[in-house]
């Protein structure tokens, strides 16, 4: 896939994120302070932090998709891992927002109008961030992009946190129907510091994902395993040390040393590299391979003696 049409299309689904949390904002806020729901006016909040995030992915695609210059030597990747971190402070001060708001709301308990309209929005935003998460788990998953996945699991957290906030109005609504004249309308402040905590969840898994990137930490040990077995099994290599893998957005940096007979030719070496890198980058897309070759010594090293191909064969 060009790298003009999967930044065209990164670019498609988040501007779709974009429209949809904006449309929710503005029809969360205007239905929840009409019915006087902190519930619902709390999936506002959530829905408006949302749209930041969307906002913020948005940026971080199109800064992360400008090639490599003279001060980027790596590239932009980092600007999705930074986007990603900026969402989850946002989220974190949003959850308490919530909870300072549902907990003000149980002291001072107030009847809740309208509920009918309360579990339409929610209805509504449940439907609609479930789709447009589909879409963005889709492309984020193909381009391996973390702002886009990050941006996914926003709204997809939105959809439980709605359908929570949904349940809850029904059980309201149901309760006083069935128990005239008895109120249990501090279900709904309950309702929203649950979902407060559920955001906290998010926004710390999203913290580590990003941090680890940030701080340039190895890859799975799932992709350095497949790192290795492809090495090893190209004849011709003796051994190899030294593998070094990190990312950056959804770049995969990845160095290692390989070494084999002092007698190859250049020529020979040269291929050999080649055709380890392309086997690296079908398996890992959007790879960056950087391999030193090293003719190997008589005495076996310790640095290389664990991976000795002969001795795996033996």
């Amino acid at each position: 896939m060009e790298n003009k049409d999967i930044n065209s299309r990164k670019l498609g689904v988040v501007r779709l994120s974009v429209a949809s949390n904006s449309a929710l904002v503005v029809f969360k806020l205007i239905v929840g302070m009409a019915i006087g729901s902190v519930s619902v006016l709390s999936e506002a909040i959530h829905s408006g932090i949302d749209l930041a995030a969307a906002l913020i992915a948005y940026f971080a695609v199109r800064s992360s998709s400008q090639p490599a210059d003279k001060d980027h030597h790596y590239g932009h990747g980092k600007f999705e891992n930074i986007s990603g971190f900026v969402e989850a402070i946002l989220i974190f001060l949003a959850a308490a927002w919530i909870i300072y708001a549902a907990v003000r709301k149980l002291v001072h308990q107030e009847p809740i109008e309208m509920i009918g309209w309360g579990i339409l929005v929610m209805g509504l935003s449940s439907f609609v961030n479930m789709a447009v998460s589909q879409a963005l788990f889709k492309i984020g998953n193909e381009t391996d992009s973390i702002a886009i996945k990050a941006d996914a699991w926003h709204l997809r957290t939105d959809v439980y946190t709605s359908m929570g906030v949904m349940i809850g109005l029904a059980l309201i609504w149901l309760i006083e129907l069935v128990w005239v004249g008895h109120h249990v309308h501090w279900i709904d402040p309950v309702i929203a510091i649950l979902v407060a905590l559920m955001i906290v969840k998010a926004a710390f898994e999203l913290t580590q994902q990003s941090l680890s990137d940030l701080l340039d930490e190895s890859l799975p040990k799932e992709d350095n395993r497949k790192i290795e077995g492809l090495i090893k099994k190209q004849e011709g290599v003796i051994s190899f040390k030294n593998l070094r893998t990190r990312k950056a957005g959804a770049t995969r940096f990845i160095e290692f040393d390989i070494l084999v007979e002092a007698s190859m030719s250049v020529e020979k070496a040269h291929g050999l590299a080649d055709q380890i890198t392309e086997d690296i980058e079908k398996v890992l897309p959007r790879s960056e391979v950087t391999i030193h070759i090293e003719p190997c010594p008589k005495e076996c090293q310790p640095a290389c003696r664990p991976n000795c191909v002969p001795a795996q064969k033996s």
